[in-house]
């Protein structure tokens, strides 16, 4: 075999996973950091970041802290419960809305897109002062409602604008062919929903962090002790004079947890979304 080909399959097979592999360790490096720093005492944090932790700084002290200082029991409960929700009606939603808008052309059609789209170029913070009022004149404030009122406003732009696309390129022989069969269109919607998974997925990771992270809405809308979420819970061991940073990194490789699950279950679903048209 010649060097040249010798080469150009060094180049073309093992070049691009080292590149992928230098990628994902740059990605991860942050997320090992605050785990490993996790496990060890808080002058080890200081003196020796970059090293795991070892028999004379292993420590569980922040752990046990955050476990008896905070009712995080009640915080991760407050965050799957609104990401979830959050997450299921932004979908829904987002879906018929874009169903409407891609299946059937009517005076204003792309007026309307534009509408629900401009969601996405304006920051929804904008209007925390009126969202505050609003929720207050309705009696939600320290209720999880609230907040997942509030983070299905901030997703369904981008959801419409993403699965309007998708589901633009579903055949329209494929319903004209389940309508003239007599299905309704609810049922031809049911069948359309599974064709879009992947880009149901994508939407559903890309909302899904934002809410998880989210510090903003859970501070000003569901500040009490009962409604608090994870990210806010885990705020109280930050102070304007002292911290305690292993309670503070204990409490984020805790917060990590789900989201990671989470993003895991939705990955071959979100690579197929986001590559999509890319490869004919």
């Amino acid at each position: 075999m010649s060097f040249a080909k010798v080469r150009y399959r060094f180049t073309e097979s093992i070049v691009p996973h080292a590149v992928l592999l230098g990628y994902t360790l740059i990605a991860l490096f942050p997320i090992v950091l605050v785990v490993i720093n996790s496990f060890k005492t808080r002058k080890a944090i200081f003196a020796e970041p970059l090293m795991v932790p070892t028999s004379s700084t292993f420590s569980l002290e922040g752990y046990a802290t955050v476990w008896d200082r905070a009712n995080f029991d009640t915080y991760f409960a407050n965050s799957l419960i609104v990401t979830v929700f959050s997450i299921l009606l932004i979908l829904l939603a987002g879906a018929m809305a874009a169903f409407a808008l891609s299946e059937y052309k009517f005076p204003g059609n792309p007026f309307m897109g534009l509408y629900l789209a401009l969601g996405i170029m304006i920051p929804i913070r904008l209007g925390t002062v009126g969202i505050l009022r609003l929720v207050s004149s309705m009696n939600l404030v320290n209720t999880l409602t609230a907040l997942i009122l509030v983070y299905v406003a901030q997703g369904l732009p981008l959801s419409i604008f993403v699965l309007q696309q998708f589901m633009a390129q579903v055949p329209r022989e494929l319903k004209e062919a389940a309508r003239v069969d007599g299905a309704s269109e609810y049922r031809i919607f049911g069948l359309i929903l599974p064709l879009v998974r992947p880009a149901v997925a994508t939407v559903a990771v890309f909302v899904m962090i934002p809410i998880w992270n989210d510090l903003w809405f859970p501070l000003i809308l569901a500040p009490g002790e009962k409604t608090k979420t994870v990210t806010l819970g885990a705020q109280q061991f930050l102070g304007q004079f002292v911290s305690d940073w292993n309670a503070v990194l204990s409490s984020l490789t805790l917060a990590m947890i789900p989201v990671l699950i989470l993003y895991l279950i939705f990955s071959r679903q979100l690579i197929r979304g986001i590559t999509s048209g890319a490869i004919k």
